[in-house]
């Protein structure tokens, strides 16, 4: 743990040379670290989702959230540019993977980086998670109840497709963390992608939390789950301790 850190806005390059708001959070020592991407929610890119960086930053990680939503609604407020990124079908794939794809050069290039890219996401995040562990080179990805990587997406996320067919592809190990109430994924969305990882022999753990359901880390939320929540940092700091130490 570290008390000393920086954490600032800045703009970084995603997708088609775009410039992109992003919120970045770094330990003030002279270790090499570990980067982490870290995937809003589809609430946004919002106080909380800034506090999980700074989180990773005071475990001695680079941490940096793209704001997904920065074309659409520049500076407006979460709850506004997410209901503006619905209305327009969600964040098209392509551009989530090359927003991720610049986050993540971003932290490479930083001082005293040793290399090594986590990408964690929640909710819609956990998703685009899965994503871009299948079409990007990283070192290891934690999805936290992404919905939609096996069954088809509500008709009106027009820019959401299922992923189960990207298995074969991904890159890195994969920590999955559901709750066992949640409907999106429900479990046994979740039982048929850990079997299909299973088949193809991709290394992944899946774990569900009993009495959780969806959001369970979101302590602003009605649905937090302290137990679980818990449980779910302490596998997610060990998973990323393990791949993205130097």
């Amino acid at each position: 743990m570290t008390d000393a850190m920086r954490a600032e806005t800045i703009t970084i390059t995603g997708a088609g040379g775009a410039e992109i708001e992003a919120y970045l959070a770094r330990p003030l020592d002279e270790k090499p670290h570990g980067g982490v991407v870290v995937i809003h929610h589809l609430p946004g890119y919002d106080a909380a989702t800034k506090e999980i960086v700074r989180k990773f930053a005071a475990h001695g990680y680079n941490a940096l959230c793209p704001n997904l939503y920065s074309r659409e609604a520049p500076g407006a407020d979460p709850d506004d540019a997410a209901a503006t990124v619905r209305a327009a079908g969600g964040v098209p794939d392509d551009r989530l993977v090359g927003d991720v794809d610049g986050a993540a050069k971003y932290l490479k290039e930083l001082d005293g980086a040793n290399g090594r890219i986590g990408v964690i996401g929640y909710c819609s995040g956990g998703r685009q998670t899965f994503l871009s562990a299948c079409s990007l080179q990283i070192d290891a990805a934690v999805d936290c109840y992404g919905a939609f990587v096996v069954n088809e997406p509500p008709p009106e996320m027009a820019n959401m497709k299922p992923l189960l067919g990207l298995a074969s592809q991904l890159s890195c190990p994969l920590l999955g963390l559901f709750g066992a109430e949640d409907k999106f994924p429900g479990p046994e969305e979740v039982a048929t992608l850990d079997a299909e990882l299973t088949r193809l022999g991709k290394d992944h753990e899946f774990h569900s939390y009993e009495g959780a359901g969806h959001a369970f880390f979101a302590v602003d939320r009605p649905s937090y789950r302290p137990q679980a929540a818990v449980a779910g940092w302490q596998r997610v700091f060990e998973f990323f301790g393990k791949h993205l130490s130097a």
